[in-house]
């Protein structure tokens, strides 16, 4: 009998360990808000993290983002929430939420999200902290234990930047889409931007390489200015 519960227990915990695990990735879903105008909300979860940003179908315009720590059980999703554009007195705030997980799709509330992948193909799948600039030759480290942060949290097919700060709970601006990674090249193809609607739909591209576990980024920025970034995997 004991071997038996032994037995059971692992299954158990195995099956558990697959249904977190099938969480990452990216997810969308689509509401019609008061005004009649379809909203599109793609959450992007990845070890622990995770962002949702919701904008307008049609033509991206943005209308909000939140996102922090994340975690799940068998029917429960947990988050604490570090920014939150439409309400920074949400931010520190945890909150649980029952969920199904059935036929591929996730059950939430009055959302069904549908997967757009599962953290796969892209080769930057994780969520990063920007921790240093290239500036007349040399690399400047920065911390990233700090309140102020920039984030850019990537499935495998989709990616959001996020500038905010955990202690003053400011948010600072945010921007989307999907991105490709391939022969040394990352391309992001923006959907939604925080700080100006008519850069949605214009494509960027980047020169991209991992060293040592760190996303060296390089190319020119939105506005036509070389940039240099280092970014580092966030562990906490």
């Amino acid at each position: 009998m004991k071997k038996k519960i032994v037995f059971l227990f692992l299954v158990f915990s195995a099956l558990f360990t697959i249904k977190a695990q099938n969480l990452n990735g990216a997810w969308q879903a689509t509401l019609i808000n008061n005004d009649g105008v379809e909203v599109q909300y793609v959450a992007i979860i990845t070890h622990g993290f995770f962002s949702e940003a919701f904008f307008e179908k049609e033509n991206g315009k943005f209308l909000g983002t939140k996102g922090g720590q994340f975690s799940s059980n068998d029917d429960t999703l947990t988050y604490t929430l570090e920014f939150a554009s439409f309400d920074p007195q949400m931010v520190g705030s945890t909150n649980s939420f029952p969920y199904t997980y059935k036929d591929g799709k996730l059950h939430v509330g009055e959302k069904i999200w549908s997967r757009l992948d599962d953290g796969t193909p892209g080769d930057l799948q994780g969520a990063w902290l920007i921790s240093g600039r290239k500036q007349d030759g040399e690399i400047t480290k920065r911390d990233t234990s700090g309140p102020r942060k920039t984030m850019k949290i990537l499935s495998g097919t989709r990616f959001q930047w996020i500038a905010y700060n955990t202690e003053t709970k400011a948010f600072m601006g945010t921007g989307g889409g999907t991105y490709t990674t391939v022969d040394g090249k990352y391309t992001e193809n923006i959907g939604f931007f925080s700080r100006d609607d008519s850069r949605v739909g214009a494509s960027l591209g980047f020169n991209y390489e991992l060293k040592d576990g760190d996303w060296h980024h390089s190319g020119l920025s939105s506005k036509g200015q070389p940039i240099y970034e280092v970014w580092s995997i966030r562990k906490e």
